[in-house]
């Protein structure tokens, strides 16, 4: 199946297997909900990238959008092939950091970087900075100045180019709250050049998520490799977006094809680095996401509900854009699907259904649900509404599973409480 991690299987049992895992037995060891990440789905998606565009445009860099799933287990993972980091936060570049990541390698991203932030980036002596709009370019030169430490930057333009995909997660069109306009493009970086210690390095653009279609990227390349030839910058950074499978008759871009669709654009155009972000398609497909029913509601002629013992808290995603899950019982894995059922969460709120109307086996209290591509986005936007911990995470290969992520406590819902 395309949505599911690379090492999926049924093993003997009749049971979901990942990274040699038995799903079932994970539950009882590490309880639910629980993230389960496939190590080696992460380092193929990782190698593929890396070995794809390379093949085609050598002069490239991949950086991981650590905004898709940012723990430190997860960061050290992906820089151990080679991948630098996309952070956009003091709190990401802190994790960065503590995991040992290079400095160098990371991007740090952002439209309204507090000047604390951005002094924390220039002490750590990262590799580059991402400018997103004048008064966060003068920021940051208050913040050169005060510590004396010069910024290699690069210029987030709007591009203006339409990407089909869902209106909350386009970036590059021109009424979008990221990126310089193109229309401003000429005097911001005049503004840039007077700046005594930031350097401009190159251009960067994002033009949105889960893009099935690359045509947008490569008009973007254009856009962008024009922009940089006129201002004889050396970076063209085209930012990340390219679409997963969430279903199984979904279909995504194929890598391979991309870069060399990408690289045409580029040609002989050996002097200027392309600089790629992906997080989804590098860790969405990785992840799986356990849950046990814990009961049933049959409204006869109108639904069937079932309840998980998570929802809305661990995954947003379905109530926040009307994002498409796909699900098999673990427990059930090789039985056919006998019935259709809404899955609903546990929090307060209407809105929290993470599937509607999907078919399953004839489901019973107990009963393991696993859900797929939940590495990218779903502990990343967690919450802890209605003051509920949020999930652990391990990490499977060969049949071991390390915790990576603890699950929350009582005690850590109320570390931060000032009265108690």
């Amino acid at each position: 199946m395309k949505n599911t991690p690379d090492t999926y299987k049924i093993n003997k049992d009749k049971h979901i297997e990942i990274g040699g895992c038995d799903a079932v037995n994970l539950v009882k060891e590490f309880g639910s909900p629980l993230f389960v990440l496939d190590e080696a789905t992460i380092r193929n998606r990782c190698k593929t990238y890396l070995n794809s565009f390379r093949k085609y445009y050598p002069n490239t860099d991949v950086i991981y959008a650590s905004k898709a799933l940012c723990t430190a287990g997860v960061l050290k993972l992906v820089t151990s092939e080679g991948l630098g980091l996309d952070v956009s936060s003091g709190g990401e570049l802190y994790t960065a950091l503590k995991s040992g990541c290079d400095p160098k390698k990371i991007y740090f991203h952002g439209n309204n970087k507090p000047k604390k932030e951005l002094i924390e980036a220039l002490d750590a002596r990262v590799g580059r900075i991402v400018v997103d709009n004048i008064d966060e370019l003068n920021r940051l030169d208050e913040a050169t100045q005060e510590t004396g430490k010069r910024a290699e930057i690069l210029v987030r333009v709007n591009p203006g180019i339409e990407a089909h995909t869902h209106e909350y997660i386009k970036t590059g069109t021109i009424d979008s709250k990221f990126g310089v306009p193109f229309a401003q493009l000429e005097s911001f970086i005049k503004e840039v050049k007077k700046k005594k210690l930031v350097s401009l390095v190159g251009l960067h653009a994002h033009i949105g998520s889960q893009i099935l279609d690359p045509k947008p990227f490569a008009d973007e390349v254009k856009f962008l490799l024009d922009l940089t030839l006129k201002y004889k910058t050396k970076e063209l950074n085209i930012g990340g977006g390219l679409a997963i499978a969430y279903l199984p008759q979904d279909e995504s871009p194929e890598l391979e094809s991309f870069a060399k669709e990408i690289a045409s654009v580029l040609k002989d155009k050996t002097d200027v680095k392309l600089v790629l972000e992906p997080g989804r398609s590098i860790i969405g497909t990785a992840g799986v996401t356990l849950y046990t029913i814990g009961g049933i509601k049959d409204i006869k002629g109108i639904r069937k509900y079932i309840f998980i013992d998570g929802g809305m808290s661990d995954n947003p995603r379905p109530i926040l854009y009307q994002a498409v899950y796909d699900a098999k019982i673990a427990n059930k894995a090789d039985q056919k699907a006998a019935e259709k059922v809404t899955v609903a969460g546990r929090f307060c709120e209407s809105g929290d259904i993470l599937i509607r109307d999907i078919e399953l086996p004839e489901v019973e209290a107990g009963d393991i649900l696993a859900v797929f591509c939940t590495g990218a986005y779903n502990y990343s936007m967690a919450s802890n509404y209605n003051r509920v911990g949020r999930p652990a995470m391990v990490l499977v290969n060969g049949g071991d599973a390390i915790l990576i992520l603890e699950r929350e406590s009582y005690e850590d819902l109320i570390r931060n409480d000032t009265v108690i």
